[in-house]
């Protein structure tokens, strides 16, 4: 058992006779750790992304409601009067009546 760990340390595992199977398990592995860390990579990079577009959602919903908001206010009936009296119309002070017009046959 010592004799096997001493083995391991000195590295007699990639210079003996049957190393060729052992380096291609190394060299396995290292691709394998590649993919890994790569894959770790495109991870983070979504979740990033994904932040970073919930954050854009967000602004654009605060955007939507005060612009809604000047909207409703641009259309009320007193801010509609007070902007056409800059132009000289004025409401009408008698009310609409309704015009029938009546068949003839």
């Amino acid at each position: 058992m010592k004799k096997n760990f001493y083995n391991i340390i000195k590295g007699k595992f990639l210079v003996s006779d049957d190393a060729f199977k052992n380096w291609r398990f190394i060299i396995f592995l290292s691709l394998l750790a590649l993919v890994m860390i790569a894959s770790s990579h495109q991870a983070d990079k979504k979740v990033h992304q994904i932040a970073k577009l919930n954050n854009d959602v967000k602004e654009l919903k605060s955007e939507y409601v005060d612009v809604r908001m000047r909207l409703m206010q641009a259309k009320m009936e007193t801010k509609i009067i007070k902007a056409m009296e800059n132009r000289g119309l004025y409401p009408s002070e008698t009310p609409p009546q309704k015009v029938i017009v009546a068949k003839t046959n």
